[in-house]
């Protein structure tokens, strides 16, 4: 039996809303880390999270940071208080609070993507943060719910080991594929920041926390 660990090019390809295609030239070129199993490319799970999350950070996506504009993609109404300690009833309900947003056609599909995204690859990246984030049909416009947890959430598996806290879940629409890697780094490296992690733990509002992602 194949260790759970280990992923196809089907499923990098899906995960990574990507051709499988595109999987299979970055696998030859060395770009994505990869092995043959007798002629198949295979590929460990830990080792492409560690590989995405990197590109992310430090934008090797091309990616322009000034291109986000928080204010148009999070608002106070998507802003809530967690108090789960497993990531599966933190993303049920971000999920129902994402989905009442105008661009969120399908709150159903929604849900569903976001669970089975996170049953294929954990989607902590460390610092206590978690960025679940998906591509859909039913999606109109790219849109942003953050989840501020008062419990630590224990189930992720970030590589750190440091429970989850924050959660910017992420839904755009499928062809926005630019603008979704745009806002995944955006996110990214401004959550590197300790002061503004530390400022949104012991925020008491949805408004100060808006206030506090939209200040330059």
């Amino acid at each position: 039996m194949i260790d759970e660990e280990i992923l196809t090019i089907d499923e990098v390809a899906k995960y990574l809303r990507v051709s499988e295609r595109t999987v299979y030239d970055w696998a030859q070129k060395g770009e994505i880390p990869a092995g043959k199993i007798g002629t198949v490319w295979r590929f460990r799970k830990a080792e492409v999270e560690q590989w995405i999350n990197h590109r992310i950070s430090n934008h090797r996506i091309n990616a322009s940071y000034n291109a986000v504009q928080v204010e148009s993609i999070v608002s106070p109404d998507r802003v809530l208080f967690l108090n789960y300690e497993t990531k599966r009833d933190a993303l049920m309900a971000m999920a129902a609070n994402l989905a009442e947003a105008p661009q969120v056609k399908n709150k159903q599909e929604l849900a569903e993507e976001i669970l089975r995204r996170e049953e294929l690859m954990s989607t902590a990246i460390g610092r206590g943060i978690a960025i679940p984030h998906v591509r859909l049909n039913s999606v109109t416009d790219l849109v942003v719910s953050v989840g501020i947890s008062k419990t630590d959430i224990l189930d992720f598996q970030p590589l750190d080991d440091e429970p989850v806290r924050l959660v910017f879940m992420i839904a755009a629409a499928h062809n926005q594929h630019a603008y979704y890697l745009q806002t995944l780094s955006f996110f990214s490296a401004r959550l590197k920041n300790k002061d503004l992690r530390g400022s949104l733990l012991e925020a008491q509002s949805a408004d100060e926390i808006y206030r506090l992602l939209v200040k330059v």
